[in-house]
């Protein structure tokens, strides 16, 4: 037996503690770092010697036939272990720091030795000396698999900790590698586990809670939360929404499923809902340089298809061996097909199995620009997105929405057909949807704006500060703008038992005179209301009203299309010209004004919609101009049904008055010298403030908050209202409107006063009812039914209701008023003796007017001589005349 001393020692050294490898016989020549311990094959063969003739080194290992058996026949020569390399002793154990230095050592000599031989091992690609500084990242994963109950010896993939660095790849790119994806998983539950708020209550613990409470499957983030701890993510999100959202659903998942492991017998998947990002884009700006980014946008509901069901994970049956094909994800793009059957090699047909294939719902809506938004002139915009999973059936046509979602493009043919082959629709991917009715208080106002509006309404006199910010470039008109601030507020609707609806919304009708701004009304709630649409008479149809059926254009199914009123669904529709409409498009109201609902009859859809808003509208006289000498319904082409709906009638009568038109022209000049561009700030100057009462106007902004808060937080109670003063005094307005022959009086009346005394309950953010909101709820529905009779029966009607219609009114303004028709009187009696008067002044005793205040309960007039609505109408007083004059 040749001695072979010249074996490497260290190569038999490491293989000391198992049997020795026999070295097979290859069939082409072998690398040097394969031959250990034999350098090559005839070395080999000198130490077999007589064993018996080698194979053919073309043939290789005879792996069938009789001879197969050679290769596994005992050879003792090598089955031994060399004594010279056995170790026996007994050893004291290594402490740990002693074991690792070992392990050190031996690294080291493993990667000497493998650079030496000019390869380097994996693994390997670091600095061993610095692992402690490197890696800890590695470590860190494996703790934590092992704290989960993980395989602590799993290949994992490592992962990295620069996570920002995308070494010159694209988001999109970076974030799809194996590395960034798993650190991206980890980092975001991260975050769902320890993000707390300022009470140190963890934030996520508690809206997984309620999510699984509800068995729903969709987890609201907040952007700005996730910004605050996680930039990283939140500069990936936007960038490549598709894929971060996907990482995103499965770790949250996996968070989920360790708090309730059961809960995906409910929920099969966990989608994570993007909440408050940052910017939100207008319909009309959105861009191709928007296109496959993260937005948001808002607008209106005008359309919702049904709810179908979509193809998402899809299985096929192969029809000629019945094979399953898949499953195959289904994107939204174009249908997924199998080429060839993989049992019986055909290709097809197939059909798809609709047992195992998973479904999903979808929904399309469209949302369109607010129409407050939209440019003068301009036509309104309109998007379409895409509803999936949990997110349908979460809005309806009229509601006005926030969408935060993927704004994609995807492959219309029909579109194609008719624009040309590269022209592309888009559509958005909603990920979350917040409807704006469901925070219309809560987000709109801050604690400051509570606050504010709070210590606001403790003034004594905030009704009468509303009153006058109401419109306050329009001159007068007190009595319209009284009932517009009742409107804007509104009653209480009440539903009871879910089975009789009465509305809480008022009603008004604006008639008169042209010139009156009766417009200017309409135009200033416009841009104060909460949610405000405005339309005129000539231009709007019953369908452009109320809403209409449609094909849509690429499906062919019909949709359901919202009108004004549906779009003002909790708010104000404002409509001009309400003469102008044809009888068979005001009669599509009438549902709305009372139920406040719209029914839809056509092409196979039946439904209602909600309607639920208040009605201001504004119309001429039959003619052009108001006739005093005739009725109200005489005045204007309106039937009795639409008129009892109304429960306010404003007319406006342009009289002619010398005092009240000059004081209107300068009231005029005054405001287009203080508005003008050019100003530079002149309130004037000369020219005197036409606000002899002094009451501080509220600024248009905070006035809307002001109604937002009442609106969402006030809800005045009946309790206290006094029942049989409204009893009496419908009883007397019935048996007055039957003996006048004007508008009919119905029990609507009844309503209408219990809704303006709410209102003004509302006003003062009180909770209950009191004496003074019947007082004025009574004041103005007598206003309005007296100022709508004949001139010759409206002065018995003041005579008879005076003392409802003189409540809360100053007496100055009862005093001025009286002075003014005994000026009138005289200056009219010396017209008509004398002829054309030229005087420059009008004079009357004071007895006259003591007598005519004493009718009405009023007995000391001197803090009225002394009053600035005394002096500012030009009026003087001689006490030793005891004679009132006016400069004409």
């Amino acid at each position: 037996m040749a001695d072979h001393s010249d074996v490497d020692q260290s190569s038999v050294g490491d293989q000391a503690t198992s049997p020795p490898r026999r070295a097979p016989f290859a069939s082409s020549p072998a690398r040097d770092e394969d031959l250990p311990p034999f350098q090559d094959e005839s070395e080999a063969d000198a130490l077999l010697g007589n064993i018996g003739e080698v194979e053919d080194e073309g043939e290789g290992e005879e792996l069938f036939g009789d001879r197969m058996e050679r290769d596994y026949r005992p050879i003792p020569e090598l089955d031994v272990y060399d004594a010279n390399v056995m170790d026996d002793d007994e050893y004291e154990a290594l402490s740990p720091s002693a074991r690792a230095e070992v392990d050190r050592m031996l690294r080291k000599r493993d990667r000497e030795e493998d650079l030496g031989r000019g390869r380097m091992r994996p693994g390997l690609l670091y600095e061993s000396d610095d692992e402690d500084e490197e890696r800890p990242a590695r470590r860190r994963r494996m703790a934590e698999r092992a704290a989960e109950g993980g395989d602590e010896d799993e290949d994992m993939i490592e992962s990295i900790e620069n996570l920002e660095d995308t070494k010159g790849h694209s988001v999109k790119e970076w974030v799809m590698m194996q590395a960034p994806k798993l650190e991206i998983f980890n980092r975001f539950k991260n975050f769902l586990r320890t993000t707390v708020d300022g009470k140190g209550n963890n934030i996520f613990k508690e809206k997984i809670k309620e999510m699984v409470e509800e068995n729903k499957e969709s987890l609201v983030v907040d952007y700005s939360l996730l910004a605050s701890s996680q930039e990283v993510l939140a500069f990936f999100l936007p960038e490549a929404p598709t894929e971060m959202l996907q990482i995103f659903d499965e770790a949250a998942k996996d968070v989920v499923l360790s708090m309730y492991p059961k809960y995906e017998n409910i929920a099969k998947e966990i989608h994570v809902r993007i909440s408050e990002l940052p910017l939100v884009e207008d319909i009309r700006s959105l861009r191709q340089l928007h296109l496959n980014q993260l937005i948001r946008t808002a607008g209106v509901v005008t359309c919702t298809t049904t709810i179908l069901p979509q193809l998402r994970y899809v299985k096929y049956d192969c029809s000629k061996c019945g094979h399953v094909l898949g499953p195959y994800f289904q994107n939204q793009n174009q249908e997924v097909k199998p080429g060839a059957c993989p049992e019986c090699q055909s290709y097809g047909p197939f059909e798809i199995n609709m047992e195992q294939t998973v479904y999903q719902n979808y929904q399309r809506i469209s949302i369109q620009e607010s129409p407050g938004k939209v440019a003068a002139g301009r036509l309104p915009r309109s998007k379409d997105a895409i509803l999936l999973a949990d997110l349908v059936d979460i809005c309806h046509p009229g509601d006005e929405i926030e969408i935060t979602g993927v704004y994609s493009n995807n492959y219309e043919g029909s579109l194609n057909t008719k624009n040309g082959f590269p022209v592309f629709s888009t559509v958005i991917m909603a990920n979350y949807i917040e409807r704006n009715d469901d925070k219309m208080a809560v987000s709109a106002l801050t604690d400051e704006d509570v606050k504010t509006v709070v210590a606001l309404s403790k003034d004594e006199r905030i009704g009468e500060r509303i009153i006058h910010s109401i419109a306050p470039s329009i001159y007068g008109h007190d009595y319209i703008k009284h009932a517009i601030a009742l409107a804007m507020f509104g009653g209480v609707a009440k539903n009871p038992g879910g089975k009789h609806k009465i509305r809480g919304d008022i009603n008004i009708l604006i008639c008169g005179d042209p010139g009156t701004a009766k417009s200017q009304f309409l135009k200033y709630v416009e841009k104060t209301a909460h949610r405000a649409v405005y339309t005129t008479g000539q231009g709007a149809s019953a369908v452009g009203l109320t809403a209409y059926v449609q094909r849509h254009p690429v499906t062919k199914e019909w949709t359901l299309e919202a009108g004004a009123l549906v779009l003002a669904d909790k708010g104000v529709c404002l409509i001009d010209e309400f003469d102008k409409m044809n009888d068979a498009d005001r009669t599509s109201i009438h549902e709305a004004m009372e139920q406040q609902s719209i029914s839809i009859s056509k092409a196979g859809i039946v439904t209602s919609l909600q309607a639920r808003c208040c009605v201001i509208a504004a119309s001429n006289p039959i003619g052009g101009r108001y006739d005093p000498s005739l009725t109200f319904a005489d005045n204007v082409d309106l039937s009795e049904p639409i008129l009892s709906r109304f429960d306010v009638l404003c007319v406006v009568k342009d009289q002619v008055d010398p005092l009240k038109d000059e004081m209107l022209a300068r009231f005029v000049v005054r405001s287009h010298r203080r508005h003008h561009p050019a100003a530079g700030g002149d309130d004037g100057g000369e020219i005197p403030d036409l606000n002899p009462s002094n009451i501080e106007k509220i600024p248009q902004d905070l006035l809307r908050k002001y109604v937002i808060y009442a609106k969402e937080r006030v809800e005045p109670k009946l309790h206290q209202m006094d029942q049989d003063k409204i009893a009496r005094m419908y009883s007397d307005l019935r048996r007055e409107s039957m003996a006048t022959g004007s508008i009919p009086i119905t029990v609507r009346h009844i309503e209408s006063i219990i809704r303006l005394a709410e209102a003004n309950a509302r006003m003062h953010l009180r909770s209950h009812v009191n004496d003074d909101d019947v007082n004025t709820a009574i004041r103005i529905i007598l206003e309005s039914f007296v100022e709508t009779q004949k001139f010759s029966v409206m002065r018995s009607m003041k005579r008879t209701f005076s003392r409802y219609l003189n409540y809360k009114k100053d007496n100055n303004e009862l005093l001025l008023f009286l002075l003014r028709q005994l000026i009138a009187d005289q200056t009219r009696f010396h017209r008509n003796r004398y002829g054309d008067v030229s005087d420059e002044y009008a004079q009357i005793q004071e007895k006259e007017l003591s007598e005519k205040a004493r009718l009405i309960n009023i007995h000391n007039l001197s803090s009225f001589y002394e009053s600035e609505l005394f002096k500012t109408n030009r009026f003087t007083f001689d006490p030793k005349k005891k004679a009132i004059t006016q400069l004409v």
